[in-house]
């Protein structure tokens, strides 16, 4: 394998990391209603835990409204007390076949444990980008004992592959301080 298609692997890795990092960002509770803050949840659709979204559609018809309607409308029970039951603080309500859920304003308080949270996930990614950096290093560095490369050409590939985890890293921290700010925003 050569230093380029190493540090090819490299960026696909490090961009699936920033990825997963904002889907877990989008899960996080700011004080708008987005259909995102539902996708943790997992619901027992017969006997097997699939999430939400498979077994119903997820609307933001208000600012601070999250409306739920079900494939099957004999899911409406389950999905209310999947709701009912996560870490969310959300308490839905059954609208005939429908599940309404309000989602009530955040206190200040709360909003500093979200911003927390959103800290915690944002340092998660960026460990993983270091993690694929420090992996591709070693196998450069592998690769120039192995005589398949110079000693010139792993000093540059590093610098490149270093430039590559920067600017990821860049995208993250600009990524928390919107999400900050959302979740400030009153």
């Amino acid at each position: 394998m050569s230093s380029a298609a190493l540090l090819k692997e490299a960026e696909d890795h490090m961009n699936k990391s920033m990825d997963a990092t904002r889907r877990d960002l989008a899960s996080v509770r700011t004080g708008k209603a987005t259909p995102g803050l539902l996708d943790a949840i997992r619901v027992d659709y017969y006997g097997s835990h699939v999430p939400l979204k498979q077994v119903a559609t997820v609307n933001a018809p208000e600012p601070r409204m999250l409306t739920i309607q079900p494939f099957d409308k004999s899911m409406a029970s389950v999905i209310e007390k999947a709701i009912r039951t996560s870490d969310l603080g959300l308490n839905p309500a059954m609208d005939g076949g429908m599940v309404r859920i309000p989602i009530p304003q955040l206190n200040e308080e709360r909003r500093k444990d979200l911003v927390k949270v959103a800290r915690q996930m944002v340092e998660h990614g960026r460990v993983a980008i270091r993690n694929v950096r420090h992996h591709t290093l070693e196998k450069m560095k592998a690769l120039e004992r192995a005589g398949t490369i110079t000693e010139d050409d792993q000093k540059r590939d590093s610098k490149r592959l270093q430039d590559l985890t920067d600017s990821h890293i860049k995208k993250l921290d600009e990524a928390l301080k919107a999400k900050e700010g959302d979740i400030m925003e009153v």
